[in-house]
């Protein structure tokens, strides 16, 4: 049966639904603010004429973008450098959480105290190129995607959840014959969906928005991840407000436009994945921030 709403009740609901609507606007306005000055007049955007409605609606921002030769190989290398690397990401990261959540494991404090004081001192990004350099990495993926394989944060969350495991699931496997792999792969990893999930999104989402590290190690264009490529395009579209050919004024005017473009097209993918993963997401975030 259920209980009739009074005025208190129906003013506190009313109150939640304004402020999660007000909420909504300020997430979704500026992605939709960025969608429509992208395909909205060039002259229209330099007068600041939109705002809620896109105005002279054309598409020659994506199709400055989508004309440079080197996009879709970006695209391509920016898929295979995210696959790959958050691959790599979970392999290395649920490998050292493992042994690091078993109770038996002789030193494991000691171990989790060194791995977690690399995340307030390191030796500089001068020392890791130097590293990076002397493995004759350079220009590969394998200088993208190896010096971070493991976050140390995203370890001790992953830690923690495995270490909620019930010790008699353990004890039962060991009976039976099961080894540590066994266990790992056949007990463990089947039951850790939600963290599993909240990692794969947070690595991707880190190998996709990556900048620093592509720019430091690849000089070949046929290698840069789609970050660097965009990067380019848009200061080639700032260069060419100062120009006074033609072709460079006609670019120069959607400079504006090829700026939200950019940023539209870099965060569609996670836009789109996010969805598919968001119901293990909560659940993987509180597990490390409640117990650690």
């Amino acid at each position: 049966m259920k209980r009739k709403m009074g005025m208190s009740d129906r003013i506190f609901t009313a109150s939640i639904m304004l402020v999660l609507a007000l909420l909504c606007i300020v997430v979704i306005y500026p992605i939709y603010y960025m969608l429509i000055v992208s395909i909205s007049d060039g002259y229209a955007v330099l007068r600041g004429e939109i705002s809620f409605l896109p105005k002279g609606i054309n598409f020659s921002a994506y199709e400055a973008i989508l004309s440079n030769k080197y996009v879709p190989n970006s695209y391509k290398n920016t898929i295979v450098y995210t696959v790959t690397g958050t691959l790599i990401n979970l392999t290395m990261t649920s490998l050292c959480a493992y042994p690091l959540s078993r109770k038996n494991f002789y030193g494991r404090n000691v171990f989790t105290a060194i791995i977690v004081f690399t995340m307030f001192f390191d030796a500089g990004i001068i020392s890791q190129y130097m590293v990076v350099s002397s493995l004759h990495m350079r220009n590969t993926i394998w200088a993208v995607v190896i010096p971070g394989a493991i976050n140390v944060w995203y370890m001790i969350i992953m830690r923690t959840f495995f270490s909620d495991i019930p010790e008699e699931l353990f004890e039962s496997a060991k009976l039976d014959g099961a080894n540590d792999m066994t266990i790992f792969g056949r007990i463990v990893l089947p039951l850790s969906k939600a963290v599993m999930a909240t990692m794969v999104l947070f690595y991707a989402v880190g190998h996709w928005n990556a900048f620093l590290q592509p720019l430091i190690y690849l000089d070949d264009r046929n290698k840069m991840p789609m970050q660097l490529i965009l990067r380019n395009i848009v200061m080639g579209a700032d260069a060419a407000v100062s120009g006074s050919s033609s072709v460079t004024s006609d670019l120069g005017t959607i400079s504006m436009n090829i700026k939200y473009a950019v940023i539209f097209i870099t965060i569609l993918p996670i836009l789109a994945v996010y969805p598919f993963v968001q119901k293990y997401f909560v659940k993987g975030v509180m597990v490390g921030s409640v117990k650690g």
